[in-house]
């Protein structure tokens, strides 16, 4: 596998993770291959890991890994959901959803399985998957206790060492939900919508005790630094609709989650930040500054943000929408929404229309941040269109499949992938075609302009 050879090298470290060897001085292969597939200069890549404001999620046990890197210096990241519930369960549905995943461009994939066969599931997923894989352990603790009540600060350190040891590159952990948090958002309409964060919620409340994750956070990092697995801050009191966006619960967390950092920096455990779901366009700027403040420029891994709440079923457009501003303003990596978003869980396809959408939200940041070559794409298709070069098109095209298919739908004939037209303009109303005239009346007058530019030219001289 790929990474064997790599990670046997650097066997016997009791810290195994990507931040402690790059405060070393050391360039890992992964930070090489980083920097080879984000265009970068190696040191830049391990100086960003060093320094906490770039990640490389690559548990020493997956090893089929392809290394990738989430920061404000590489490009905009996507991640995908899936994962089955507890009245679906189907090991080859999540494979399947897996591959339509990394098929259209996920970047990440998180494992969220709450029924049954999560073992079996996790483990499938990565054994064949080249994308990092995160998860959120308390959901498997949770189904093993059965209950709150009989959940223990024991069991969820266990099952942090147990995903672990199978190869999960990170762990969405709500260590931020604390005890005197929850009064903060009984003015909510709809208090907390986090699952995570209101489990634990629940625990502190029937256990009278402070969140275990948090008590126990020098264990956590224990796991983490052994297996390389980076946290991924989970945002348990994030706004579940637009009416609690940028409240004092959402916003105390993520003060706590600043603190927990600097805590796993200490440990040379690397670090992201989930953000908000739902954000009025005009607060989202904001929430992304603040989350670099706060949390010392660590990653911000954004979960939309969604921009309005009244359309259910196009919630994968609502949010895009959001994710863009996102994504421009400084946010590493985009958690993509399906259209099944507080409707019911997403099937493969529902899985596609996700990513396409977020994919497009994170090219547009890229663009608009200016990355380089990020635009090569699109001019080069542009360019394929102006040629009308129709297989060009379809072959730069982010999804070339929907691409050709619709245009084959009223021209299917091969002779039409040679035309000037398409079936929206016909061929006497094309524009592009038209515009040949206006090339050539252009090239007329840049030839007529040599011709005088010449003819002044040899007057002069003979003069």
């Amino acid at each position: 596998m790929l990474r064997s050879e790599w990670v046997s090298k650097r066997a016997g470290s009791p810290n195994q993770s990507q931040m402690h060897f790059a405060r070393k001085g050391i360039l890992t292969e992964e930070m090489a291959y980083v920097a080879l597939r984000e265009k970068l200069e190696p040191e830049l890549v391990r100086s960003e890991v060093a320094r906490g404001r770039m990640i490389i999620p690559a548990n020493i046990n997956h090893l089929n890994l392809e290394p990738m890197a989430i920061g404000i210096a590489a490009l905009c990241k996507v991640n995908a959901n899936i994962g089955n519930s507890q009245t679906t369960s189907d090991v080859d549905g999540e494979l399947n959803k897996l591959q339509y995943s990394v098929k259209y461009g996920a970047d990440t994939v998180m494992d969220l399985s709450t029924g049954g066969g999560i073992d079996e599931i996790r483990k499938a997923i990565l054994a064949v998957s080249p994308v990092p894989i995160g998860t959120v352990p308390l959901y498997q603790a949770l189904q093993i206790s059965k209950d709150t009540e009989h959940l223990t600060a024991d069991d969820l350190i266990d099952i942090l060492e147990h995903q672990a040891k199978q190869g999960v590159d990170y762990f969405t952990i709500h260590a931020g939900v604390l005890m005197e948090h929850l009064p903060l958002v009984k003015n909510r309409i709809t208090g907390i919508v986090s699952r995570g964060g209101s489990i634990m919620a629940q625990w502190m409340i029937e256990h009278h005790q402070q969140n275990p994750f948090y008590t126990h956070w020098d264990k956590v990092l224990e796991v983490c630094a052994k297996y390389d697995v980076t946290i991924s801050a989970g945002d348990g009191l994030r706004p579940g609709c637009l009416a609690d966006a940028s409240d004092a619960a959402q916003f105390a967390e993520l003060a706590t989650l600043g603190e927990l950092t600097k805590r796993a920096w200490e440990k040379d455990v690397q670090v992201m930040i989930e953000g908000p779901g739902h954000v009025p366009f005009d607060q989202i700027q904001m929430n992304v500054e603040k989350e670099m403040e706060l949390c010392h420029e660590a990653p911000f891994y954004v979960l939309g943000p969604l921009v309005t709440d009244f359309a259910p079923g196009f919630d994968h457009i609502t949010s895009a929408i959001g994710a863009t501003m996102a994504g421009f303003h400084g946010a590493a990596m985009l958690c993509y929404v399906t259209p099944k978003e507080h409707l019911g869980l997403p099937n493969a396809e529902d899985v596609k229309q996700g990513l396409i959408a977020y994919k497009i939200a994170a090219h547009a940041a890229d663009i608009a941040r200016k990355r380089k070559g990020a635009r090569d794409r699109d001019d080069a298709l542009s360019r394929a269109r102006y040629a009308f070069d129709w297989k060009k098109q379809f072959e730069l095209a982010l999804d070339p499949e929907t691409a050709k298919s619709m245009h084959d739908e009223t021209l299917p004939e091969e002779y039409f992938k040679t035309t000037e037209f398409c079936s929206m303009c016909g061929p006497k109303f094309c524009s592009m075609h038209i515009n040949r005239t206006v090339e050539e009346y252009n090239a007329r007058l840049d030839a007529e302009q040599k011709q005088r530019t010449e003819g002044k030219r040899t007057l002069n001289v003979a003069l």
